[in-house]
């Protein structure tokens, strides 16, 4: 079990696509459990792959992040279903000292495969919902920034840029 590092904004592998988990070996699984152990020492409610440098189509997520633990994991998931909309506060574990109101789809339909390579289907709303969504789009190379109405990511940025020259991020 080890902690691995969050690679921050501006880290080109947030903005690639991961490649597919081919084969559910030891390797993988040990990569599982060093991921719940980082996510849950951030603290967050989820971590894609690609955030510890890991060019996997996978992701963690535990919405009870305390004694009650329900940790998910999703191997090559994807977004089959959406529906509605639903617009609230988002922040990642790569770009930390922010937030901003992100419009996502308020249902989705999700389908992956699960640790032991199992399919699974997951059918969400609210949190849930939003945390799926957020950990696919890393997978897919997006950040919650570029779901924001231009004049808006352009500040964001300007502010990520300006704590970066400081030293502070």
């Amino acid at each position: 079990m080890s902690l691995l590092s969050i690679v921050k904004v501006g880290h080109p592998i947030l903005r690639q696509k991961t490649a597919r988990v081919e084969r559910i070996d030891e390797t993988l699984q040990q990569t599982v459990i060093d991921m719940f152990h980082t996510m849950y020492a951030a603290p967050g409610i989820g971590l894609a792959a690609n955030q510890v440098g890991l060019s996997l189509c996978l992701a963690v997520i535990d919405l009870m992040p305390g004694k009650q633990r329900k940790p998910m994991v999703l191997i090559n998931p994807s977004i089959d279903e959406r529906h509605g909309s639903v617009v609230e506060d988002e922040g990642c574990l790569s770009i930390p000292g922010f937030s901003a109101r992100v419009k996502r789809s308020s249902k989705v339909r999700v389908t992956a495969l699960n640790e032991n390579g199992l399919p699974i289907e997951i059918e969400a709303e609210g949190l849930l919902a939003r945390c799926l969504q957020h950990e696919i789009d890393h997978l897919n190379g997006k950040l919650y920034i570029d779901r924001l109405p231009l004049v808006q990511r352009l500040r964001l940025k300007r502010q990520i840029k300006k704590r970066k020259k400081s030293g502070i991020f």
